[in-house]
C-alpha cells in the first residue's frame, strides 16, 4: 500500500514521495481534498492552462457567434434533400404561333383563353409590386391584394398599399382590395398569423368573382412569373390542375443570380372548395424559366430592415449590430448575406460551392419589360447601382 494508518489514526507516508505532492502526506485530514486538488493543479503544465482559459471559452464564444454557421453546414449529416420535381421543358419565342408553342409542351390549343387571377398578400414592396403588375397586366382577369395592419411576426405596420393606392391606378378597374386587422399576439410562432392572412385571402378571391377553371396565381409579391409564361398557360388545354414555376432566383437586384431554384411559386386551375391559397410544394410538376424571384428588391435601407425585422424567418436576426444602416449597405453592394448565413442546401457540394458573396451579373437580358421601359425609375433593380436611397 501506498500510505498506511500509525497508531494515532493519522496516515503515515511511504519513504519514497512524488516531489510535487510530497506535502500532502504531511497535512491533516481536513485539508487532504484541497491539496489534492492544488496537487493535480501543480502538475498541469502551460499547454494545458493555455487550452483551458484560453482556447476553451474561445471556442465556447465562436459556436455562440457561428453556431448557426455551423449548424447550415452541417445539414446534410440530418436532413435529406427534398424529392426531386419533374421539370416541364419551357419553349417560347414570341414569333412562334401560340398553337405551336402549346403542341411543343404536349398541350392542345383553346378556342379562348382563361381568366387569370393574381393574388398577392401585401407588406412594403412598393416597387416590386409595381414591376409585377406591369409585367402581368395584359393576361390579368383580376388583381387580388390583401394587406393587414401587421406584420407576421406581430409588429404593426401603416397600410401602405393603401396610402400608395394613387400609383397603382392603371390597375384600379381590375383591382380588389381588402384588408385585415392583426391579432398583436406576442412569441406566437409567425407562420400562424401568415396563415390566418391566407385563409383571409382565400375569401377575397371569392369576392373578386374566381370561378372553376380559372387560373390562380399563388405566389409571394417577389415572386414574378414572366408574360408569356401566364399567357401559354391560359391559352394552352389540358395543363397540369396544379403547376410549379421554376423562377430565377435574384437577391437585392438583377445583379445578383442565385440560382434558377425558386419553386414556392404556383398556378393552379381553380377548383371551387378545394383549391386553397397556400406557399410549399402542392405537386411535382415545375415548369422551367418561368420568372423572376427578387427577394429584398428594395430602394431603401430602411426597407431592408423593416423586412428583416418582420417577416417569419425574423429569428435570423441574432445580433443588433446586423441592423446597422451602414452594413447592410455593405452588403448588398458585396452581394454577402444579410443575416451573415451559410446557403440552405442539401449537400455538402452545393454548400461549398455558394459560400461567400454572389458572383455580380453584367447581364439585363430577359428581365421584365417595364423595368427596362423605366430604367432610370428603377436603376438600383439593374447591374451596376447597388447603392440605396437611406430613407
Amino acid at each position: 500500500m501506498m500510505w498506511m494508518m500509525n497508531e494515532g489514526g493519522g496516515r503515515n507516508c511511504p519513504k519514497k514521495t512524488d516531489d510535487i505532492c510530497g506535502d500532502v502526506c504531511a497535512q491533516g485530514s481536513s485539508r487532504l481534498s484541497m491539496s489534492r486538488i492544488r496537487c493535480i493543479l501543480r502538475g498541469i503544465d502551460l499547454k494545458t492552462y493555455i487550452f483551458l482559459f484560453v482556447l476553451v471559452p474561445t471556442c465556447i464564444f465562436g459556436i455562440y457567434v457561428h453556431g448557426q454557421k455551423i449548424s447550415y453546414f452541417l445539414r446534410p449529416l440530418w436532413e435529406s434533400p427534398p424529392k426531386p420535381f419533374h421539370d416541364i421543358r419551357h419553349y417560347y419565342h414570341e414569333n412562334v404561333s401560340m398553337e405551336t408553342l402549346c403542341r411543343l409542351h404536349g398541350w392542345g390549343v383553346r378556342e379562348f383563353p382563361r381568366r387569370v387571377y393574381d393574388a398577392v398578400l401585401f407588406s412594403n414592396e412598393v416597387d416590386i409590386l409595381t414591376v409585377r403588375w406591369q409585367e402581368l397586366y395584359p393576361y390579368i382577369t383580376q388583381f387580388v391584394l390583401l394587406e393587414s395592419n401587421s406584420t407576421f411576426t406581430g409588429i404593426p405596420k401603416p397600410m401602405v398599399f393603401a396610402s400608395n393606392r394613387e400609383q397603382f391606378k392603371f390597375a384600379e378597374p381590375r383591382l380588389t382590395y381588402g384588408s385585415i386587422g392583426g391579432r398583436f399576439k406576442k412569441g406566437e410562432n409567425p407562420f400562424v398569423e401568415e396563415a390566418m392572412q391566407r385563409v383571409a385571402l382565400d375569401q377575397l378571391l371569392k369576392i373578386a368573382g374566381i370561378t372553376d377553371d380559372d387560373l390562380l396565381i399563388m405566389s409571394d409579391v417577389d415572386e414574378v412569373p414572366s408574360r408569356h409564361t401566364i399567357n401559354l398557360l391560359r391559352w394552352c388545354d389540358d395543363i397540369p390542375q396544379v403547376l410549379h414555376l421554376r423562377l430565377k432566383n435574384y437577391l437585392y437586384s438583377f445583379e445578383f443570380l442565385v440560382d434558377d431554384k425558386s419553386w414556392r411559386a404556383s398556378v393552379h386551375r381553380y377548383q371551387t372548395g378545394k383549391t386553397r391559397y397556400a406557399h410549399y410544394r402542392q405537386t411535382d410538376e415545375i415548369l422551367a424559366d418561368a420568372g423572376w424571384h427578387c427577394s429584398f428588391c428594395f430602394r431603401h435601407i430602411s426597407e431592408f430592415i423593416f423586412k428583416m425585422k418582420a417577416y417569419s424567418h425574423n429569428d435570423r436576426v441574432r445580433f443588433s449590430h446586423y441592423l446597422n444602416p451602414k452594413r447592410v449597405q455593405r452588403v448588398i453592394c458585396k452581394g454577402a448575406d444579410l443575416f451573415d448565413m451559410l446557403p440552405e442546401e442539401y449537400t455538402f457540394k452545393e454548400i461549398i460551392g455558394k459560400m461567400g458573396p454572389i458572383p455580380h451579373s453584367f447581364s439585363a437580358v430577359h428581365l421584365p419589360s417595364y423595368l427596362l421601359e423605366n430604367a432610370e425609375k428603377y436603376k438600383f433593380l439593374l447591374p451596376g447601382n447597388c447603392l440605396r436611397e437611406s430613407g
